[in-house]
């Protein structure tokens, strides 16, 4: 019942939301969960000490190299001095696979006045933060704490059934 509330949820957000009232970054994640494939969406920041703790334990890696016909995006938010994250990443061997693709929010910061609250209509309210898509449909949204990966992939899986 959560998953079909949910479900409407966004149906409706995203009905009231016009394509030009999008940011150029949520047009493209937009087109890219139209997909039959799952598509997972994750807000990460390269400064943030959970969103590196997921990235250190290699779950990330593991995830992308296990599903190689489901994509990733993730999605750089509240940046720091860092800026996109790109060397974090591939610190830890998340980069260079081709189901993997980085966006940035072009949000300056994390401070109230300046912080994305938000993206497609979809309230986000900390990071990191883990969408799961098909067919433009949302079909999980894990939206706090460190990602547990075999929740992660069951969740795939399952998804890729309904």
């Amino acid at each position: 019942m959560r998953k079909f509330a949910a479900l409407l949820g966004f149906v409706a957000v995203l009905a009231g939301l016009r394509a030009a009232e999008m940011l150029p970054v949520e047009q493209q994640v937009a087109e890219a969960i139209k997909s039959p494939k799952i598509t997972v969406v994750h807000f990460w920041a390269p400064w943030c000490s959970t969103c590196r703790s997921e990235l250190a334990s290699g779950g990330w890696t593991a995830f992308l190299k296990a599903n190689p016909e489901e994509n990733a995006i993730f999605v750089t938010v509240w940046q720091g001095p860092d800026g996109d994250g790109r060397p974090i990443l591939a610190k830890h061997g998340v980069g260079p696979q081709k189901n993997f693709q980085l966006v940035v929010h072009p949000n300056p910061s994390v401070f109230n006045d300046e912080k994305m609250t938000a993206f497609m209509g979809i309230p986000v309210h900390s990071i990191p933060a883990t969408w799961i898509f098909r067919e433009s449909k949302l079909l999980y949204a894990l939206n706090y704490g460190e990602l547990r990966f075999p929740v992660l992939q069951q969740l795939v899986q399952d998804g890729a059934r309904d």
